[in-house]
């Protein structure tokens, strides 16, 4: 019996209303379909990815506008295409998120057959302090790595910018979505 070699990863962030995953709302979300190399522990290609608006019922918070600068201008009269989200989530063997529980807590109130996946935390995930890096958090974590966003707190950036530093070499040779993936 031969086993496969490829598998199918989805790397997911939201931007929200608010922190409470009961309370507040997903106001963008994108997914990034990648496959992964078992045998190498490398990203070999991105099969599919979506990003898409979504007005929410409440209001944004001003402090949560402040952070991801989105507006209710921004969103207004929009909508996710909750079938291909779905889908894609679907099509994940697994699915990872910089500070999982956060994301995870909103992606399964729309879609809670995410709740049946594999989840992976690159901020929890990882020993970002014992690899000497002074903290977990996303924007310093590729600023020592020299990997640029352009838009920090945007969810099609912090996605590629994620699967990007997951996909460093580190000095022995494995790359941190082999680590992650293999803890």
């Amino acid at each position: 019996m031969t086993q496969t070699r490829y598998i199918l990863g989805g790397v997911v962030d939201v931007e929200t209303t608010g922190l409470s995953c009961h309370h507040d709302e997903i106001i963008e979300i994108c997914i990034v379909l990648f496959q992964y190399d078992i045998k190498s522990g490398r990203v070999v290609g991105i099969q599919e990815e979506y990003v898409g608006l979504r007005e929410p019922l409440c209001g944004i918070h001003p402090a949560a506008s402040r952070v991801n600068g989105i507006s209710m201008a921004d969103v207004q009269g929009k909508d996710l295409d909750y079938v291909r989200v779905s889908q894609m989530i679907e099509r994940a063997n697994f699915l990872i998120a910089h500070n999982a529980s956060f994301d995870r807590g909103f992606i399964t109130r729309l879609f809670p057959e995410a709740a049946a996946k594999r989840w992976y935390c690159s901020m929890s995930g990882i020993d970002w302090r014992g690899k000497g890096y002074p903290n977990r958090r996303l924007q310093d974590l590729l600023y020592h790595h020299g990997i640029s966003v352009h838009r920090a707190h945007r969810a099609s950036d912090d996605v590629k910018a994620t699967l990007e530093l997951l996909s460093h070499c580190q000095l022995g040779g494995r790359t941190y979505i082999q680590e992650l993936i293999s803890a």
